[in-house]
């Protein structure tokens, strides 16, 4: 299985090394340009600043490929500002410049709602069906899922509140697994991509 990070800005490092260390005959590459995406059967997005990774995909060329990859059914797990930019909707904060969004989940997101860097914490996050206790949740300038339309099912929390959320094999996390050291998403995950999830 060939396994691509969207390499443009971010935790793309983190992600690539978490892939590697599942093993399994995975092969993991930096996706930059629209003849790299169409080589994956998989692909991460990773967290970083949502607008910057919007512009990139438009500078890159990227932007309508990636489109019509989901559209096809590309399994696709994003974090933090991935999922910004897979969400439907962004609520409009105070200082405005959202990102253009790619619309897949059916969610409304509000960026950096947990507060600044200063302010990121570690908590544990409950997955549905996800074996070995709670999954260690960092939380970086994270947004916050403010409504879950019926398009989309959540299956990851942080108490009540919803931190993850798929629609098929689109997935969505407020958090950072890559940054955990423990590797039970990304290997749901690509289990699921595979069909054995």
């Amino acid at each position: 299985m060939i396994v691509g990070v969207l390499a443009l800005q971010g935790d793309v490092p983190e992600h690539r090394a978490a892939v590697a260390r599942l093993g399994g005959g995975r092969t993991v590459r930096p996706v930059r340009t629209p003849e790299e995406l169409a080589a994956v059967e998989a692909l991460f997005l990773p967290g970083g600043e949502s607008t910057t990774i919007a512009r990139l995909l438009e500078e890159s060329g990227l932007w309508a490929p990636l489109e019509r990859r989901l559209r096809e059914g590309l399994p696709v797990l994003a974090t933090c500002a991935g999922l910004i930019l897979l969400a439907r909707e962004i609520e409009r904060g105070a200082s405005g410049g959202d990102p253009r969004t790619l619309g897949v989940l059916d969610v409304t997101v509000r960026r950096n709602d947990y507060g600044s860097q200063r302010e990121s914490f570690e908590d544990g996050v409950t997955v549905d069906g996800l074996d070995g206790g709670p999954f260690p949740g960092v939380f970086i300038r994270a947004p916050r899922i403010l409504r879950v339309g019926p398009g989309a099912h959540a299956f990851a929390r942080r108490g009540p509140e919803v931190v993850g959320v798929r629609a098929g094999k689109v997935w969505g996390l407020t958090f950072h697994p890559e940054l955990s050291g423990d590797p039970r998403l990304h290997e749901r995950f690509l289990a699921d991509a595979l069909g054995e999830g």
